[in-house]
C-alpha cells in the first residue's frame, strides 16, 4: 500500500467498523453538537463543519428529528451531556505514529480506554506534540475513476477550484485542499456532475513509516480497536504496508 493509497484503505475500514449505525448514529449525534457550538451557531449555510456533518447524518439516514436535536443541544437551547473535543497521541507497534480525535463527557473515561487498550495491544501514549508535528490539517475528497471524467478533466477542474494536491490510486482520484476550501471544491465538483466518493478534513501524515509484515497486522488491530471506541471520531496514522501483506491480510 504506497503513498496515499493509506488513507483510501482507512476509510474503507472505518466504513465497515461504523457500519453499525447505533454507533456510527452516536458519533454523528456528537460531531453535530460540537460543531454547532464550536462552529459558528446553529445554521447550517454560515457554519461549514455542521453543514459536513449534517450531510454525514443524512448519508447515513439518521432520523431528522435526531439531527435537529443534535443541533440545539449544541447550541444550548436543549439539556444534554457537556462534549468536548480531546486529542491524544501516541505510538503503534513498528514504530507508526498515531493521532487520535475523540468527543467526550469524561476525559478521564476516555483516556483511561484508550491507554488500556494502547496497553493491551503494543502501543503507548505518548505527550501533546510528540506526534501532532508529523500531520497537516488537510481537506481530502475521493472520486471514482469510473465513470467520470478523464484524470487530466477532473484535476484541472480540481485545481481550478482550488485543489493544492491530485493523486490517482487503485482507480481513486484523490484530492487534497486547504481545510477550509473542502465545501468549495466538492460543490464545484458537484455542479460539474462529477461524484464525489468521500469527503473530510484529514491529519495527514508528512512522511510514511514502512511496516514490516510481522507488525501489520497488529497496527490494523490497534487502529481498529480504537476506531470502535463510542468516545474515538478519528484514528490517523503514517504507516505504510506494501500491497503484496495488505493482500495477505484480507485473504
Amino acid at each position: 500500500m504506497g503513498g496515499h493509497s493509506h488513507w483510501a484503505n482507512i476509510k474503507h475500514k472505518k466504513g465497515a467498523a461504523d457500519a453499525k449505525r447505533g454507533k456510527a448514529w452516536t458519533k454523528l449525534s456528537r460531531e453535530i453538537s460540537i460543531a454547532a457550538k464550536l462552529g459558528g451557531g446553529g445554521d447550517p449555510d454560515s457554519n461549514p463543519r455542521l453543514r459536513k456533518a449534517i450531510v454525514d447524518a443524512r448519508d447515513l439516514q439518521m432520523p431528522s428529528d435526531t439531527i435537529t436535536r443534535a443541533i440545539k443541544r449544541g447550541a444550548g437551547e436543549l439539556e444534554g451531556a457537556a462534549f468536548e473535543e480531546l486529542v491524544y497521541e501516541g505510538y503503534a507497534p513498528g514504530g507508526v505514529a498515531l493521532l487520535i480525535e475523540c468527543t467526550s463527557d469524561n476525559r478521564n473515561r476516555t483516556r483511561g480506554e484508550i491507554h488500556t487498550i494502547m496497553a493491551k495491544n503494543g502501543g503507548s501514549l505518548g505527550a501533546p506534540n510528540s506526534v501532532a508535528w508529523m500531520f497537516k490539517s488537510k481537506g481530502y475528497l475521493t472520486v471514482k475513476a469510473e465513470g467520470a471524467p478523464s484524470e487530466d478533466e477532473v484535476m484541472g477542474l480540481a485545481l481550478d477550484l482550488g485543489a493544492e494536491d491530485f493523486k490517482t490510486e487503485d482507480d481513486i482520484y484523490e484530492i487534497f485542499t486547504p481545510p477550509n476550501d473542502l465545501l468549495k471544491v466538492k460543490d464545484g465538483l458537484v455542479s460539474k456532475k462529477i461524484a464525489v466518493a468521500s469527503s473530510e478534513v484529514a491529519m495527514i501524515p508528512d512522511n510514511l513509516v514502512s511496516v514490516l509484515e510481522g507488525d501489520a497486522p497488529k497496527v490494523l488491530k490497534l487502529i481498529e480497536l480504537l476506531e470502535d471506541l463510542d468516545d474515538v471520531k478519528n484514528v490517523y496514522a503514517n504507516f505504510d504496508i506494501p500491497d503484496a501483506v495488505m493482500e495477505k491480510l484480507a485473504a
